[in-house]
């Protein structure tokens, strides 16, 4: 059992006062059979009355709502965290899902929906031309092929942190032979559902107690990685940027379909072209 206390801060600065739209917060740490939230709670400067729900994912949904203006917006979570996956996980697939290609139950289909359906253009065949490259043989291990496909990620790409917004598409990160971990991600979602996987995109935290892993700088970092639906398993990670499998480092705190419905604070406000000083988000795990 690894206990992990988790702050995430993120602070606005304006020049002048501005009025403060909703915002809204996706900060609450998910719970499974092997990751429990202790406790969790967020703070706001100025104050203010979040309102919970939650979205069709089951992900935990804060706004945010403003009275009066400020110059200054910090928003803080923390989180304590009891983790007990295994750093070496064993996976019970279904027999019949053992190898690939392989058929989910009429049941599985409907309910995976749009997580098997792609999401970018591919009009030469590119990326599938991509992916079909890590099959060498019909039938082939399923698990061993979806390890091949992360791995070849990192192996063809390079890592780089890019603090700007948005994500590249996927053949993006494959023309320019780089990303950051959100696109890697996307990346592997996609080739998944070129074969017919359900997939989908988790964003949570990357625990990094012994600095060994590429996507934070200390003990910690927000942090982008995969999931893929396997009978018997259930969701399986995947995670492209470390080349692992499991989440035996991983904290998530949303799984959505497309990377666009992940951003951890969204919101606006109004006073001004020019009046955002900065944005800066720091996150301390110990």
């Amino acid at each position: 059992m690894l206990s992990v206390d988790l702050v995430h801060s993120t602070i606005y600065r304006y020049h002048w006062p501005v009025l403060l739209g909703p915002h809204r917060l996706m900060l609450r740490p998910r719970e499974a059979r092997d990751t429990r939230l202790v406790s969790f709670e967020v703070t706001m400067s100025p104050e203010t009355e979040l309102v919970w729900t939650h979205d069709v994912a089951g992900n935990a949904i804060a706004t945010a709502n403003f009275k009066d203006k400020t110059d200054y917006l910090k928003i803080e979570s923390r989180s304590k965290i009891e983790m007990a996956a295994s750093q070496w996980p064993v996976f019970t697939i279904s027999a019949a899902a053992c190898t690939f290609p392989f058929s989910y139950s009429d049941d599985e289909w409907i309910d995976l929906g749009a997580l098997t359906a792609q999401h970018y253009p591919d009009p030469t065949g590119r990326l599938s031309d991509w992916v079909n490259g890590f099959i060498f043989s019909s039938p082939t291990d399923t698990l061993s092929l979806l390890k091949d496909i992360s791995f070849g990620i990192s192996q063809r790409t390079n890592y780089r942190r890019r603090e700007s917004e948005g994500t590249q598409t996927p053949l993006e990160t494959l023309d320019n032979q780089e990303g950051s971990c959100r696109d890697f991600a996307v990346l592997f979602v996609a080739a998944a559902r070129c074969l017919g996987f359900g997939a989908r995109i988790v964003s949570g935290y990357l625990v990094n107690t012994d600095s060994s892993l590429r996507g934070s700088d200390g003990s910690g970092s927000t942090h982008a990685w995969a999931e893929v639906f396997l009978p018997g398993a259930g969701w399986v990670a995947f995670d492209p940027t470390n080349r692992s499998v499991g989440s035996g480092n991983l904290i998530s705190v949303a799984v959505v379909r497309e990377m666009t419905q992940a951003v951890p604070v969204a919101g606006e406000f109004t006073g001004g072209r020019g009046a955002l000083i900065d944005m800066n988000v720091a996150v301390f795990i110990t």
